[in-house]
């Protein structure tokens, strides 16, 4: 156990930390620059809270969106560094006080030397990650850049849609591995190879194959000596109603000639179909033969990215309320595990919070209701 502990001090000793922001100095907004490359009636301000549920509202306040149907466009800038051999982990938090329909809540790492007064969705970036909740779209975002285009994971990450806080974290490794935590629990994990389509495939299907003409790949076909019986085509889908008969007013002068009513007829049976038998020389589906792809090549370095500078949050919501707090991007898992603990205490309370606040409510809402009357007594 000492060992252990020793070893997780030394690992934070020698960590490094490009960014870590927690908004409890008050000087955010000199940190943080908003955008002004949208027209001013389509952009949202941030403000700082700490939400209606909170133990210390100075340490849990964080950047809040404040407007409904609003873009939010705000960076910060930091050294510029590089990840190449070493971990990239990108952490935050996000609470949804507003119980979200639909609005991102993801933040971006962009090359150093970004146009933060300029800044919106076209602006260049490395990687994208975060919660998008939209509808049916409830996912966790993961999008890498390489070579100037955007590629979104393949696999989908199922995000928390609830009011509490909870904790993204993204961590790339050197040996190209990438891992997904949402409040420490790892939802993701694998290869950046194999999840991303950032490369050629290294296997592709041999151009110089097709599948035979003669391949059998129908498990059932029609029965050979099931045919159609004859007059079958000459049932009729309806016939006259043959209890039906002419009302007694019926004048064929002034309402035409009187025909029975169509009724199903019972002895109608659809169109007619063979019967389905099982293919006697099926082989079953055919595989493509594959080969290696003269245009695979392997890149050892999707991870690394060489200008990391800014970190910036580009998103809309239709309901604003969305809480974002204790942003950081360092080379250290441990550290990012470290802040995460003393982060996944506020949930907790922010429960017991809000159970408190909904139990006075329907008591005040139960004190509020008119008393019955009592029954009048007859005279």
């Amino acid at each position: 156990m000492q060992s252990l502990l020793l070893f997780t001090l030394f690992a934070l000793s020698i960590a490094t930390t490009y960014f870590s922001d927690d908004f409890t100095a008050s000087n955010w907004e000199s940190r943080w620059i908003a955008s002004t490359k949208r027209s001013a009636h389509e952009r949202g301000a941030l403000d700082l809270s700490a939400g209606k549920c909170f133990t210390n509202e100075d340490v849990e306040s964080g950047i809040r969106t404040s407007q409904d149907a609003r873009f939010y466009a705000y960076s910060a800038a930091f050294p510029a560094f590089s990840n190449a051999g070493k971990d990239l982990v990108f952490q935050f938090s996000v609470k949804h006080e507003q119980s979200i329909d639909c609005g991102g809540a993801y933040f971006k790492l962009h090359p150093a030397g970004l146009d933060h007064t300029n800044y919106d969705g076209d602006s260049e970036y490395f990687i994208m990650f975060g919660p998008d909740i939209c509808g049916s779209t409830r996912r966790v975002h993961f999008i890498l850049n390489n070579g100037g285009t955007n590629h979104l994971i393949n696999k989908n990450i199922p995000c928390e849609t609830d009011t509490f806080t909870h904790v993204y974290t993204m961590i790339l490794h050197p040996d190209n591995t990438y891992s997904v935590l949402v409040d420490g629990a790892e939802r993701e994990k694998g290869s950046l190879e194999e999840d991303w389509s950032i490369l050629k495939p290294k296997k592709i299907n041999d151009p110089s194959v097709s599948k035979p003409a003669d391949w059998q790949d129908q498990k059932f076909i029609q029965d050979p000596e099931d045919f159609k019986p004859e007059g079958y085509d000459d049932i009729q889908k309806e016939i006259s109603d043959p209890d039906a008969s002419k009302p007694e007013d019926w004048d064929d002068e002034l309402d035409g000639e009187w025909e029975a009513p169509k009724v199903p007829n019972p002895e109608y049976k659809g169109e007619w179909r063979a019967r389905q038998i099982e293919n006697p020389k099926y082989q079953g589906d055919w595989v493509h033969p594959q080969i290696d792809n003269p245009e695979y090549a392997p890149n050892d370095k999707l991870y690394a990215f060489d200008n990391i500078g800014a970190v910036g949050l580009e998103i809309w919501q239709v309901k604003a309320g969305t809480i974002f707090d204790n942003i950081l991007v360092t080379d250290s898992v441990a550290t990012a595990e470290q802040d995460r603990v003393e982060l996944l205490t506020r949930k907790a309370a922010e429960q017991t919070c809000e159970d408190a606040q909904r139990k006075a409510s329907e008591a005040e809402a139960a004190a509020n209701q008119p008393e019955p009357e009592e029954p009048k007594e007859d005279l």
